[in-house]
């Protein structure tokens, strides 16, 4: 038996959601995968609407209805706390939107609280297993270089994932070489969550990894159909998110880890190690393209458990005496 199909919307729900995501892609500026993410919980609640309550529109809907549908997907689904945020989250904005709007008398959703998650601390590579994944050999070719290229910037620069894939040749601004005659710095100008740009530093071994794949791959990669994406497949096209994902993954296992490395480890041991290392939260913050302070200091949490676990290790008044 195949995956049962969602019955289709009523018409109208269709068109109100259609209006919702429109006006925050424009007036709210939303990144696109939040307008996907928006776009699939809004479908699964008028699907919901239309099995159990039938040909009704959005006026109908009172918070009991709405408070119904999130306790039948948690449990149907067996969804987390952060999917029922994602749920709220966007039935408030669409519920918001209407009765601003004037199209319903009152917004369901006004009285609804958003679940509380619980921060949990990111995971980072130490600088030494970053050195042995960095340093693992690659293939030869132009494919080899342009994973190296790829590794060196996620770590080099805090990238994640989406940004690294939509990086344009354009994106690179490089700076005039010095006296001596070597390579000047280059920056990377980088289009962020919600279409925020940010301008981040490339660092001297990720600009000589991206200037070999740069000068002596990605010709060779490029075809007809190729656009102004830096990092490119076999067939010429920009690399996907799935695919990039995978080729982190097959360094990561050449380099012989057991543990799950996946491309946002490197944005979180970029940020993690810039901390030990004396830099300023803010500057952090910055380069990470966070919009509050309050995300960036989770790495302070990191940092800080680090410290307790070098002092219970090596302090002699932190060892239990053994029995």
């Amino acid at each position: 038996m195949g995956t049962p199909v969602a019955p289709a919307l009523p018409p109208l729900w269709e068109l109100e959601i259609e209006d919702c995501l429109a006006f925050l892609a424009t007036e709210r500026n939303h990144a696109t995968n939040s307008q996907l993410i928006n776009h699939t919980a809004l479908l699964a609640f008028g699907a919901w609407m239309r099995r159990n309550l039938g040909e009704v529109g959005p006026e109908a809907v009172d918070v009991e209805t709405v408070v119904r549908f999130l306790r039948e997907e948690r449990l149907a689904r067996e969804l987390s706390p952060a999917s029922i945020k994602v749920h709220v989250v966007a039935l408030r904005h669409f519920f918001r939107r209407l009765h601003a709007s004037g199209r319903i008398p009152r917004d369901p959703t006004e009285t609804l609280d958003i679940p509380k998650i619980g921060r949990f601390l990111p995971e980072c590579l130490s600088e030494d297993d970053v050195g042995k994944l960095l340093s693992v050999p690659f293939p030869e070719g132009h494919l080899g270089l342009r994973d190296r290229a790829i590794l060196e910037i996620f770590y080099g620069s805090g990238l994640r994932l989406a940004e690294l894939t939509t990086l344009r040749i354009e994106s690179v601004i490089r700076e005039p070489e010095d006296n001596g005659g070597g390579k000047g710095m280059a920056l990377l100008r980088i289009i962020g969550k919600g279409n925020k740009e940010r301008v981040v530093p490339l660092g001297s071994k990720a600009l000589a990894a991206l200037d070999a794949y740069l000068d002596n791959a990605r010709l060779y990669l490029a075809t007809g159909k190729s656009g102004g994406e830096i990092f490119l497949g076999r067939n010429g096209t920009a690399l996907t998110r799935a695919r990039v994902w995978q080729i982190v993954k097959a360094c990561a296992l050449r380099a012989g880890f057991a543990k799950n490395v996946f491309p946002h480890l490197l944005r979180h041991s970029f940020a993690t190690h810039l901390l030990e290392n004396g830099a300023d939260l803010r500057v952090i913050q910055e380069l990470l393209g966070h919009a509050s302070i309050a995300t960036t200091q989770i790495y302070t949490h990191v940092d800080a458990a680090r410290l307790r676990d070098v002092h219970r290790s090596h302090h002699p008044r932190s060892r239990l005496p053994s029995a």
